[in-house]
């Protein structure tokens, strides 16, 4: 038993060894490595070009963004080219000035899962103008919260048909 504890020494060992693999994987990346670059340039594009289509459904320009995001004008460029990846606190004020959700960007970023619903929905309500951002939240919560339900209708529903099928050879058992 005492073998299987790590001293502190064997644990900072471990730990550097951790990080010395990321960083040489990460450096692959940023150096060509195939496997890794793609997902990562993927992300970044996705968030950017969702960050300059909300921008440009706000109509607000990008040094407009960029000011009251509290991040450069090139840094803002770069991001919505996908050139680089934001952290979630860049991304909390990117929200801020569009005046959407932070979970938004979040979930385009990867950093959480999607919402429920139909995207395509989600993005209507979003992008609609007679709706203030007020509104749009409530709907989109709204929805959610129809979807979800939906959804737990149906998987009940589903597990109720299943179990039916093995009642009814017991059933028929009785019968004969």
């Amino acid at each position: 038993m005492v073998g299987d504890v790590q001293t502190p020494g064997e644990f900072v060992r471990e730990q550097v060894t951790t990080v010395r693999s990321t960083v040489d994987r990460v450096t692959g990346s940023v150096t060509g490595s195939v496997a890794d670059a793609p997902s990562v340039s993927a992300v970044s594009s996705q968030v950017g070009e969702f960050i300059r289509e909300q921008r440009s459904a706000a109509r607000v320009s990008l040094r407009e963004l960029a000011r009251t995001a509290g991040v450069s004008n090139p840094y803002l460029s770069q991001v919505e080219r996908g050139l680089r990846k934001p952290s979630a606190e860049i991304l909390a004020s990117i929200a801020r000035g569009l005046k959407i959700s932070a979970e938004t960007l979040y979930e385009q970023a990867g950093i959480l899962d999607r919402r429920s619903g139909n995207p395509d929905t989600v993005a209507a309500i979003r992008s609609d103008d007679a709706l203030s951002e007020r509104h749009k939240a409530v709907l989109l919560e709204l929805y959610e919260t129809y979807v979800r339900e939906h959804r737990t209708v149906a998987q009940t529903a589903a597990v109720q048909t299943s179990s039916q099928p093995a009642a009814q050879p017991s059933n028929s058992k009785e019968s004969a």
